[in-house]
């Protein structure tokens, strides 16, 4: 499948209206090179880096037509070119042998296999499947009773029983399995529970309190007292705009994707910010290693050590009290409990 990198129109829009970035500006790398030739496997993160000491203001100098939708395709093999423009920077892109500039009465029309936002396939199984739901949810959904003749262990191709309310109309249903629960290390507020993806299953029929459901797709066995819970319907964009968050951001990091307590680069994580706290996705932000404290020999006093900025993440998917992010820099030690805020 060929994936395309739509024009950055969401992201420019963000940082305008945005009273947390109007402050700052794009920084150019020193020395910044003059052109960038994308290469297949390159991502806009990356050629955004290639520019700027703070790749998240790309829309700042990438400059797009608003009456056109999705304007702007990278490709491997277009020249990205910096120049001048009234003395600020701009950006043009060489294509063809023709030059198009990024202004807002340019237009870009391109087909082929456009670059990525962030490495897609490090993070396709969370866009997905796998979500966070509220405690009460998870425990009041349906769950499966056992396989067609009593078998606890259910494949794809079975048929399954499960009990509780499946509401009228709603045919497929996603299997979860219960797993880790987000609680706020400070204020101790349960955040949510994370909600395996274990597979599909259709509803085909409810006798009294139990209904069959035939399964569709397994990522592994699935068991008894796994639950059911309708499908997601909301529309979850697979492409990213790197940005700076609309609000002021001040969380940590709760867990890493595979039950680690040390984050490297391209890391799934898990923060305890999320949508009400006006997160949403392409958000950067910052990562602080947190200070220990030491023992001053002098006075025997304890003193606490500052926290050093350690890398960057970009928020991909978002919930309304947690959301998932990628680690695209991880320049010291990072680990769980560590913090996050505006870049």
């Amino acid at each position: 499948m060929k994936k395309q990198l739509s024009g950055l129109l969401a992201a420019l829009l963000l940082v305008a209206a945005n009273p947390f970035c109007l402050a700052e500006e794009p920084e150019l790398r020193d020395p910044v090179p003059s052109t960038h030739t994308v290469v297949k496997g390159d991502t806009l993160w990356d050629i955004s880096a290639t520019f700027l000491k703070n790749p998240w203001m790309w829309p700042e100098i990438w400059h797009v037509n608003t009456q056109i939708e999705n304007p702007h395709l990278i490709y491997p093999g277009d020249v990205i070119r910096l120049i001048y423009m009234d003395g600020k920077p701009r950006l043009t892109l060489e294509t063809d042998g023709r030059v198009y500039k990024m202004s807002p009465k340019a237009r870009v029309l391109s087909a082929g296999e456009a670059i990525e936002t962030i490495p897609l396939d490090k993070i396709n199984s969370f866009l997905s499947r796998s979500r966070v739901v509220d405690g009460p949810e998870m425990e009041g959904a349906p769950y499966v009773l056992s396989g067609m003749d009593a078998h606890l262990i259910v494949g794809a191709g079975d048929r399954l029983y499960a009990r509780g309310e499946f509401p009228n109309g709603k045919q497929i249903y996603g299997i979860y399995r219960k797993g880790e629960v987000f609680v706020d290390p400070v204020t101790k507020e349960k955040l949510g529970v994370l909600a395996q993806d274990i597979g599909t299953a259709s509803l085909e029929k409810s006798e009294g309190e139990v209904s069959t459901l035939k399964v569709s797709r397994t990522t592994e066995e699935i068991r008894a007292g796994d639950r059911l819970l309708r499908q997601d319907e909301r529309a979850i964009d697979s492409t990213f705009y790197p940005s700076p968050p609309g609000s002021e951001i001040n969380g940590v990091i709760l867990s890493v994707e595979g039950g680690v307590h040390q984050v490297g680069n391209l890391d799934v994580v898990i923060i305890n910010r999320g949508a009400r706290e006006g997160l949403s996705a392409g958000n950067v932000l910052a990562i602080y290693k947190r200070g220990g404290k030491i023992i001053d020999r002098v006075t025997q006093e304890r003193v606490q050590l500052p926290d050093e900025r350690a890398g960057i993440m970009m928020v991909f998917r978002v919930f309304d009290k947690v959301s998932l992010g990628l680690v695209l820099e991880a320049y010291r030690g990072i680990s769980v409990s560590d913090r996050v805020t505006n870049p």
